[in-house]
């Protein structure tokens, strides 16, 4: 789905924002927590049967915010280029809205070894045995792609 843009010549086709996804080196989480007030935290993540997945610590502010209102936003932004001459910037960029979840086992397991594919992919077999000895201290969520919009300006 694509939110309505005000400049719809520069909206991305669906390959595009997948793309776009599957390559960011992060993205910037926004949660609400229970009071109402915003927050955005930079994190790793990967992109895994059309759901975008994030490990964390077992606690922590956006957890706390999570559990209090699983609504959130994840923007990734790609290339970028300052064009100062023309007072503008050439970019690239994805938002996504759906609910944060936690997952568990197999699922877990198999978002945990993505992020090593994506991170560390030269590292299969060290990265195979950090989870093995970390994953009890490592949360993992999905977000479910609710809604997605994404623009370039080339």
């Amino acid at each position: 789905m694509q939110k309505d843009l005000r400049r719809k010549d520069r909206a991305l086709g669906p390959e595009e924002k997948r793309e776009l996804l599957a390559r960011g080196e992060y993205g910037v989480l926004s949660t609400v927590a229970a009071d109402g007030a915003p927050y955005g935290v930079p994190v790793s993540y990967c992109l895994m049967d059309e759901a975008l997945y994030f490990h964390c610590a077992v606690e922590g502010h956006k957890l706390d915010n999570i559990a209090a209102n699983s609504s959130v936003s994840f923007c990734v932004v790609g290339t970028t280029e300052l064009l100062p001459d023309q007072f503008a910037t050439r970019y690239e960029s994805v938002i996504v809205s759906g609910r944060g979840e936690e997952v568990f086992g197999t699922e877990k397991q198999r978002a945990l070894e993505e992020l090593v594919v994506k991170y560390s992919h030269n590292f299969m077999s060290e990265g195979q045995r950090y989870i093995e000895a970390h994953s009890g201290q490592t949360r993992v969520f999905r977000i479910g792609i609710a809604d997605i919009s994404g623009k370039a300006r080339r």
